[in-house]
Order: C-alpha cells, then sequence, then structure tokens
C-alpha cells in the first residue's frame, strides 16, 4: 500500500499534484510570457506562458503555497484560486491574505489534519531558506487515514508520505524529515537561482533554490523513491536549465530515479 501521485506541471513552481485522487495546487502563478515585476533588488520577467490557463483547470482541492510575498509563487491570477478552498501557507502569508478563513498559516514542523475532498489529509509544514527576511515554507504530505491509503515503509516501517520543497536551499535540518517519514516522491524547486543581495549594481549574488547537485544530495538524505524536477525554466535569475539539470543528475548517479514532467501533460510519478 502506497501513494499515488500524478503530476501535471503548469509552470515555474506551479503543477498539481494529485495525490490519491485529490489535485492540490503549488505555487498558483498563471501570468503571460513578457509580464514583468520590478522588485527593487531584481525584474522579475517571465518568459514562457503557462501550460494551462485558469479556465484549464481541472476542479481544485487545496492549494500548498509556499510564501505569497514573490510573484513568482503567487501571482494576481492565481489569487483567485485562494477563495473557498483549503490553502496552506506561512504565518505571515496567512496574515497578509486575510480574510480568508480557509487559509492555514504553518510553522515549521507543524501539523494540520484536514478533510480535502472527502479523505482526511495530514500536511506537516518543513523548513526552508530562501530570501533571508522572508517566509517561506515546504510541505509534506500524508494520512493515517486507512480510508486514505498511504500506507508504511515495509523496510523502515515508517509512514509513507510526499514531499514539496518549496523554495529553498539545501540545509541539513531537512535531513531530519528521513527520521520521521518515507518519502515516496520529493518535488523539488530547483534551477539554482540567484538574485543581488542588494540593490547596487555590482551587488553580490546568493543562492535562494537548490542547483541540481543539491538536489541530489537532499534526495539522497532523505531516503526517497523518485525525485521530480520543477522550477527551472521561465526566469532570467534561474542558473540551470534543464539540459543543466539533467546532466548534474547523471554526474551525482540519479538519472534513472528521476521523473521529468511536460508542460500541461499528467505525468504518472508514483
Amino acid at each position: 500500500m502506497a501513494p499515488t501521485l500524478n503530476v501535471t506541471h503548469i509552470g515555474t513552481a506551479t503543477a498539481i499534484l494529485e495525490i490519491n485522487g485529490v489535485n492540490f495546487l503549488t505555487d498558483p502563478f498563471f501570468s503571460p510570457a513578457g509580464t514583468t515585476w520590478d522588485l527593487g533588488r531584481v525584474i522579475l520577467k517571465v518568459t514562457d506562458d503557462p501550460a494551462l490557463r485558469l479556465d484549464q483547470l481541472p476542479v481544485i482541492d487545496a492549494v500548498l503555497l509556499s510564501h505569497e510575498d514573490h510573484p513568482d509563487n503567487l501571482d494576481d491570477l492565481g489569487r483567485q484560486l485562494l477563495n473557498g478552498r483549503p490553502v496552506f501557507t506561512t504565518v505571515d502569508g496567512a496574515k497578509n491574505l486575510a480574510p480568508r478563513p480557509t487559509v492555514h498559516g504553518m510553522k515549521p514542523w507543524e501539523t494540520i489534519e484536514r478533510v480535502i475532498a472527502g479523505k482526511r489529509f495530514t500536511i506537516i509544514a518543513t523548513p526552508t531558506q530562501h530570501v533571508p527576511g522572508d517566509e517561506c515554507t515546504g510541505f509534506i504530505a500524508t494520512s493515517n487515514d486507512p480510508n486514505n491509503d498511504f500506507g508504511h515503509d515495509p523496510k523502515t516501517g515508517l509512514p509513507n508520505a510526499i514531499y514539496f520543497t518549496g523554495d529553498t536551499v539545501y540545509i541539513e535540518e531537512l535531513n531530519a524529515i528521513a527520521d520521521r517519514f518515507h518519502i515516496c516522491a520529493a518535488v523539488m524547486n530547483l534551477g539554482n537561482a540567484h538574485v543581488p543581495t542588494t540593490e547596487e549594481p555590482d551587488s553580490p549574488r546568493m543562492q535562494i533554490t537548490m542547483g541540481g547537485k543539491d538536489g541530489a544530495k537532499l534526495f539522497r538524505a532523505l531516503g526517497a523513491d523518485v525525485l521530480v524536477p520543477m522550477h527551472y525554466e521561465s526566469w532570467g535569475h534561474f542558473t540551470q536549465f534543464g539540459e543543466e539539470l539533467g546532466q548534474a543528475f547523471k554526474e551525482e548517479g540519479i538519472s534513472d530515479k528521476i521523473c521529468w514532467l511536460k508542460g500541461g501533460e499528467m505525468v504518472k510519478a508514483l
């Protein structure tokens, strides 16, 4: 007994994670190519259209929102999907999105149980290290409800789970996930994104998401079965795209563990 996971990638960190038949949407972003945002230290510009428009989506049952304060993770179009359905996000994010009674702000390692589309899920917030001073979170989805089959790993006895990293670099604190859960699939935001540390023209750049080697290191630390990469295209602040990412996975010896996504198409990961 193990969870099922079908992934439909829409763009950047936006994907439908169909877990045991329930549709979770990650980081809703639907702006067209060419849209820009001036954030002071960096001007963000998206270069690809989303693979699906809002009117092409299936029913969305819940939203996993890693952070609401960066437009490449939540834009004005994506905000339309936050009303009337469960949304899990950061503590500050929930305050900023108020009044929305179905938005739940979570601290690292906090656990919430909710019935979503008739099935009981346990959602656990995970630590991240993204832009200093800004909140961000990842998520683990699991269930101990016999009517929502996640099961346990036969080798370790740990509960099976699915992990969405959110935007983060590799931090050792994430290794603790492997002590509590067997991660069947790790959906990772990669791209080796870098941004300037200040608004000065010659400001040094800091890393704010993992690259392929970092992702491979976390994948091994988790003892996960499958790595699902996304968030490595469409933006100028990314420094590692699909070809470079594939080469990094090859060098790390995990190419056979990768589930590559195709924009707008449902891909079976588990």
